[in-house]
This record gives structure tokens, C-alpha cells and sequence, in this order.
């Protein structure tokens, strides 16, 4: 029977006592991502700075986990404009250029907390290592 692994990773916590990601196996799913500038501990107020922060964030759990981006399968994003995903797909397309091999992904619309105006979270699926 698989362990449930905790993944926790430097400059990214919750204030709640949770993980930022739980590994069993080969399956990876993390807890909500926000763009929090790891610098303050706050949601800048620029859209396009809280989405590099938020995939900066989801690289580094990612990488925690002992996966690779290769191993993303799906990426869920909450934000309170989806209409303004161009700072969004920016990113995206950045991380993922291969759009043979992108992770599913879907955008809702959302009350977000406080100054956020976007947040993700994920699901990997890798093979150990």
C-alpha cells in the first residue's frame, strides 16, 4: 500500500497547517496556489505579476514532489476576470510550449480572497524516481 508523502517547499506555505502538495505513488495533487509575492507574504496587485509568482510557486512544488512539469496532467485556475487570461496564457504557453504536450487546464471565475485575482492548483502523475 502506497505512503501519502507531504510536500512542503521554502517561500510557499499556507496559514492553514496543510502542505502545499500530497504525494502517493506516482499521483501528485496539490492545495491551492496563489501568487504571493514570496518577498512580503502578499498578493501583488498587478494581474500578470500573481500569475508569474503563481507558476513560479506551482514550479518549485512541483519540482519538490519529484516530478518535472512534464508530469503535470492538470492545471484547475480560479480567477475573478477570466476574461483577462492573456496574462495567463502568456505563461502558459511559456511553460507548456509544446502544445503536443500541454497539461489539461481549466478557468473558472471566482470570488478569490483579499487582493487575489488568481490562484491554481494541480494535478502530476509521475513514475518514481
Amino acid at each position: 500500500m502506497a505512503k501519502r508523502k507531504s510536500v512542503y517547499v521554502a517561500g510557499f506555505g499556507h496559514q492553514n497547517p496543510i502542505p502545499a502538495a500530497a504525494r502517493v505513488g506516482p499521483l501528485v495533487m496539490s492545495g491551492v496556489i496563489i501568487g504571493f509575492d514570496p518577498a512580503t507574504g502578499k498578493p501583488p496587485p498587478e494581474l500578470n505579476a500573481q500569475v508569474q509568482h503563481m507558476f513560479d510557486h506551482l514550479e518549485s512544488i512541483v519540482e519538490a514532489s519529484g516530478c518535472t512539469l512534464e508530469d503535470v496532467v492538470k492545471v484547475t485556475v480560479w480567477m475573478t476576470d477570466r476574461t483577462q487570461r492573456k496574462a495567463l496564457n502568456e505563461r502558459w504557453t511559456a511553460l507548456f510550449p509544446d502544445p503536443e504536450s500541454r497539461p489539461a487546464r481549466h478557468t473558472l471565475d471566482a470570488a478569490l480572497g483579499p487582493g487575489v485575482l488568481v490562484q491554481c492548483d494541480f494535478t502530476a502523475y509521475a513514475e518514481a524516481r
